[in-house]
């Protein structure tokens, strides 16, 4: 059954983990550049994003967005607070904001929460050069200013800072998370 505006969810069974999907999944589009949250068969949360400027790709260095069946295997930033700003998955103690814009102009802001994604499917997604957890691809929070529903990511997916904590408070860590184009 095909929901609303929903995207054509293929499952291949040589390399997809899952005959079906889950109850409960994330599901992002690369090519509608928005993200829902389903369960039960239910649109329960949907919201513009941005996917990588380098477009959907698997291989480490390209900056691109991995497809495929994806897990959350770590929530990060619990309890910060709105744009705490974060390097190497750690709250550096900055709070974001124009001025820090300013002074840190080519800094890829990480932001308020992040949902480190591993690949499910090995050979595709996880394992070798495209291990998206080896990638550091991540859901985070991002300058709200950066416009949504346009490419521009180094990879991850980037999403509004109070939509990422509402995504962030809704899931467990185990989530599957599915990336089409």
């Amino acid at each position: 059954m095909m929901l609303p505006g929903s995207i054509n969810i293929e499952i291949n069974e040589n390399n997809n983990p899952m005959k079906q999907p889950p109850e409960c999944y994330i599901r992002i589009s690369i090519a509608d550049q928005n993200l829902q949250l389903i369960d039960n068969k239910q649109i329960i949360f949907d919201v513009k994003i941005a996917t990588a400027a380098n477009g959907a790709g698997e291989k480490f260095g390209s900056e691109c967005t991995p497809r495929g069946w994806h897990t959350v295997r770590a929530k990060i930033g619990d309890g910060c607070a709105e744009n705490t700003v974060f390097v190497a998955r750690r709250p550096t103690g900055e709070i974001y904001s124009g001025n820090l814009q300013q002074a840190h102009p080519g800094r890829d802001w990480i932001l308020t929460r992040i949902m480190w994604l591993s690949g499910l499917e090995v050979g595709f997604n996880r394992s070798d050069q495209q291990d998206s957890m080896r990638r550091y691809i991540y859901i985070h929070g991002c300058p709200d200013e950066h416009p949504m529903g346009i490419p521009s990511s180094h990879g991850c997916i980037k999403m509004r800072n109070a939509e990422v904590i509402q995504l962030f408070d809704k899931i467990k860590t185990g989530i599957s998370v599915l990336i089409n184009e």
